[in-house]
């Protein structure tokens, strides 16, 4: 499970800000127009953006379940257990930016409609894979699909409401990820453990086909469609270094423990510098030429922001590589179904959907301490979990969980909901939409680096002590033990870090902080 926005709310982590994909084009301010709709259309329209959200969110949250039973259904080896979270999230955080530009080139409603199909289509590839490799291929084609309409949803949800409606319109995202985040686990514990005509775990991602092909044929009836106009343009080579950069540092991190550390893993790691050295001179050449950047130079040079970005990516990396490795340790380590291992991470998700209602009431108030509160409450829960795991190394206290799940899920929820309008409210308001989606971004790559991480230090326990001929369930016990120690270092990091960022305005300049779940 990943956040939410999680990822995502718990996993894929997506965070919804209005602004992604508005604020970019001033060049065609009309597009920031109201576009006129029946009350009918633009809720029913609502509803099917809902629903790819949902689908998208739900997939996320649902694959952390079924990765031991893909392990033993495959005889995969352990990176390419990382690899099926980590490609996922990698292909969504670099394709956000672009494809939130392509809709305002091509038209929004044109290129979610492109998005669910290409996620519809993944999901039956995923789902009929005869191997590893075909299915981490088509995990990266959906990420692509979730980047494609991710950025149009809420995007078409600004233009379609008018501004009295728009705040219950965009609460309802919350809503869906608080859904998708309890929903998630379950569904798909259940979904294996029925096995459906023998599939085993292929029904978690067979079952977006009918979701998302009545999405399709209800997007092209009731979404209506405008190209925003004007000379906007796709910053193409900025994209190639940016991916680059960020798979020379996290390719390594996945595959050098299995291929025991060659030299070329650490040449790559190194190659990131000068990679990152032109991504940063090709953005500030576009700048000075006037042309667009993937990320903007005034952002890249906006310390603020630069802060806020940290925050995100520490307390994202901590979310998709906790429930990696807590699913392993559950199912593999200690014999759990997948509907079980599934019931027993709930109270996580029970206490982001509570915090995040309550965080929405507080509004911009006390900001900064509420990060800090979540993410030092998330830090003690970790913590929390390491005791109760070192005090039951044969036999998980899933009662015993109960707790420290649901503060972890609290923390995350108050962490979540303030940190995004906290660290817009600093950023100029030309910048705003490019922000949103920047910040969207890293969020998902602090995801992808926080699987390589956690990853590398619970398979690498878990290989010693299995060579060391600890029985089983200790061994993952201990395995899953030494991966909280990047959690907690993380969510503390983030209680510390948030005190660096401005204190936001009482009210935001722009954006809408109750959607940032």
């Amino acid at each position: 499970m990943t956040r939410p926005p999680a990822d995502a709310a718990m996993g894929s982590g997506q965070t919804p800000s209005p602004e992604n994909g508005e604020r970019e084009a001033p060049a065609a301010p009309a597009s920031q127009a109201v576009i006129e709709t029946t009350p009918r259309q633009r809720w029913i329209a609502l509803a099917i953006l809902l629903a790819a959200t949902f689908m998208n969110l739900i997939d996320v949250t649902i694959v952390n379940v079924a990765l031991p039973t893909m392990q033993e259904a495959f005889s995969a080896s352990t990176s390419e257990i990382e690899w099926v979270v980590a490609v996922y999230v990698l292909a969504l955080a670099m394709g956000l930016m672009p494809f939130g530009r392509m809709g305002d080139i091509v038209g929004r409603r044109n290129m979610f409609v492109l998005g669910v199909a290409v996620f519809t289509i993944a999901s039956a590839m995923c789902g009929f894979s005869g191997s590893m490799t075909m299915l981490i291929v088509s995990r990266i084609v959906q990420g692509l699909g979730a980047a494609m309409m991710t950025p149009q949803t809420i995007a078409i949800t600004q233009v379609i409401f008018p501004p009295r409606e728009r705040a219950a319109a965009f609460s309802l995202f919350g809503l869906a990820t608080g859904l998708a985040a309890v929903t998630g686990p379950v569904l798909g514990g259940t979904l294996i453990g029925l096995d459906i005509w023998g599939l085993d775990w292929r029904p978690i991602f067979l079952v977006n086909l009918p979701v998302g092909a009545i999405a399709i044929a209800a997007a092209l009836w009731f979404i209506p469609s405008r190209k925003s106009g004007g000379e906007l343009r796709n910053d193409f080579v900025g994209i190639l270094l940016g991916v680059s950069t960020v798979l020379a540092i996290i390719f390594p991190l996945v595959e050098g423990r299995e291929l025991g550390w060659p030299a070329w893993t650490f040449a790559m790691m190194a190659g990131a510098v000068p990679l990152l050295a032109a991504f940063l001179y090709w953005e500030r050449r576009r700048e000075r030429l006037g042309l667009s950047q993937m990320l903007p130079w005034s952002l890249i040079t906006d310390r603020n922001f630069l802060v806020g970005v940290s925050c995100a990516v520490l307390l994202s990396s901590g979310i998709p590589g906790f429930f990696m490795s807590f699913a392993l340790y559950l199912q593999a380590g200690h014999g759990l179904t997948p509907l079980e291992s599934g019931i027993t991470t709930l109270p996580f998700s029970f206490g982001v959907m509570f915090s995040s209602q309550v965080a929405r009431k507080l509004g911009m108030r006390w900001m900064r301490k509420r990060i800090a509160l979540g993410g030092l409450s998330i830090a003690i829960a970790m913590f929390w979990l390491q005791l109760m795991v070192s005090g039951t190394m044969d036999h998980p206290d899933r009662i015993g969980f109960i707790a420290p799940l649901f503060l972890g899920g609290v923390g995350l929820g108050v962490t979540f909901a303030s940190l995004f309008p906290t660290v817009l409210s600093s950023v100029q308001s030309r910048d705003a939409g490019s922000g949103s989606g920047a910040l969207q971004s890293f969020q998902q790559l602090g995801g992808a680096f926080g699987v390589a991480v956690i990853g590398q230090l619970f398979f690498a326990r878990l290989a010693t002590e299995l060579s060391a001929g600890t029985a089983l369930p200790q061994a993952y016990s201990h395995a899953v033990l030494q991966a909280f120690k990047y959690n907690i270092a993380a969510f503390a990091a983030v209680a510390v870090l948030v005190f660096f960022l401005p204190r936001p305005s009482p009210v935001p300049s722009h954006g809408h902080a109750g959607t940032a779940h």
